[in-house]
C-alpha cells in the first residue's frame, strides 16, 4: 500500500513537473484564439476503450526516432513496453524482461553505469529494466542545446496538458498556419497558434516521411501524430486497460450481488407484514 501511495504521489509531482516544464519551453503572451482545435476519436476513450496496439508501436518508432533528441520518458522503463496491456506485450513472454523485442529497443539505448571493478564510469547497452535515460546530463545543458528552452519530459505529458490527447496532436499538426499579422517571432522561437501566445521554442519536429514505418503504413504528418499521441497516452497511464477491466468486473460483481441479496430479503421476509 506504501509503495502505491507512493507511486501515485510520484506520478501526481511528474504531471504538475511536466506542466511548468512546458510553460518554460514555450514564450507566450496570450493565446492566438485563432486555431480551431481538431478533436480526433482516439480508441482509448470511453469505459471500455483500449489503446490501439498498432499506432502504439509506430509511435514508439517516432518517438524513438524523432522526439527522443530532446525529450524524456523519465517515469518508464524499457520493461514497461512489454507490460499487459503496454504495445509490445507478447502473452508468451508475461514477464517482460524475458520480451526479445523489449530487449532490443533496450539495447538501443546507451546506458550510463559505474565498472564494478574500477569504480569509473561507463556507458553499456540498455537491458529491459533500465529507465529511459536522460537525455541532457542536466537543465543547463538542456536549455543551452535548445536555445534557452526546457524540452518536456513526455511520459506524463499526456495527462498533464489541458485537452490531453487531442492537444498533443494539433500542436504538432499546427505548425503550418501562417503567422497572421501582430505576431512578432525573435531569434530561436517559431510560430505554433496551439501553443499559449502562438510562440513555441521548438521547431516543427515531424515532415512527410521522416520515418519509415516498419509496418509500410505512409508516414504522413498526420499519421505520425496520432501514432506518437497514442503511444504517449500509453505512456501517460500504462494500466489503463487493466484498470478498466477491473472496473467492469467490480460493476458486474456489484450487480450480480445486489441481485442476490434482493432475492434474499424476498425470502426471508416473504411471510413478514411490513
Amino acid at each position: 500500500m506504501a509503495m502505491k501511495t507512493k507511486t501515485l504521489i510520484l506520478s501526481g509531482t511528474a504531471a504538475i513537473i511536466a506542466a511548468v516544464s512546458g510553460l518554460a519551453y514555450a514564450a507566450g503572451d496570450g493565446g492566438t484564439g485563432d486555431y480551431e482545435m481538431v478533436h480526433k476519436h482516439w480508441h482509448f476513450q470511453g469505459p471500455f476503450g483500449t489503446y490501439d496496439k498498432a499506432a502504439a508501436q509506430r509511435g514508439y518508432q517516432v518517438y524513438r526516432e524523432v522526439c527522443s533528441s530532446c525529450h524524456q520518458l523519465q517515469h518508464l522503463s524499457f520493461r514497461h513496453l512489454g507490460d499487459k496491456g503496454a504495445p509490445f506485450y507478447n502473452k508468451a513472454y508475461p514477464n517482460p524482461n524475458d520480451n526479445p523485442l523489449v530487449k532490443n529497443f533496450a539495447a538501443d539505448w546507451s546506458i550510463e553505469d559505474v565498472d564494478t571493478e574500477t569504480g569509473d564510469i561507463i556507458e553499456r547497452p540498455g537491458v529491459p529494466a533500465d529507465k529511459f535515460p536522460p537525455i541532457y546530463p542536466n537543465v543547463a545543458a538542456a536549455r543551452a542545446s535548445n536555445g534557452g528552452g526546457l524540452p518536456p519530459d513526455l511520459s506524463v505529458i499526456v495527462s498533464a496538458r489541458g485537452g490531453g490527447a487531442d492537444y498533443i496532436h494539433n500542436l504538432l499538426v499546427a505548425y503550418d498556419t501562417p503567422v497572421p499579422e501582430g505576431v512578432e517571432l525573435t531569434a530561436g522561437l517559431h510560430y505554433n497558434p496551439v501553443m499559449e501566445g502562438g510562440k513555441i521554442a521548438m521547431a516543427a519536429p515531424l515532415s512527410e516521411g521522416l520515418v519509415e514505418y516498419a509496418d509500410g503504413t505512409e508516414a504522413t504528418v498526420e499519421q505520425m501524430s496520432t501514432d506518437v499521441t497514442e503511444f504517449l497516452a500509453w505512456s501517460a497511464d500504462p494500466k489503463m486497460e487493466v484498470r478498466k477491466s477491473v472496473g467492469f468486473m467490480t460493476m458486474l460483481y456489484l450487480l450480480i450481488l445486489a441481485v442476490l441479496l434482493w432475492f434474499s430479503y424476498k425470502r426471508v421476509w416473504r411471510n413478514v407484514e411490513h
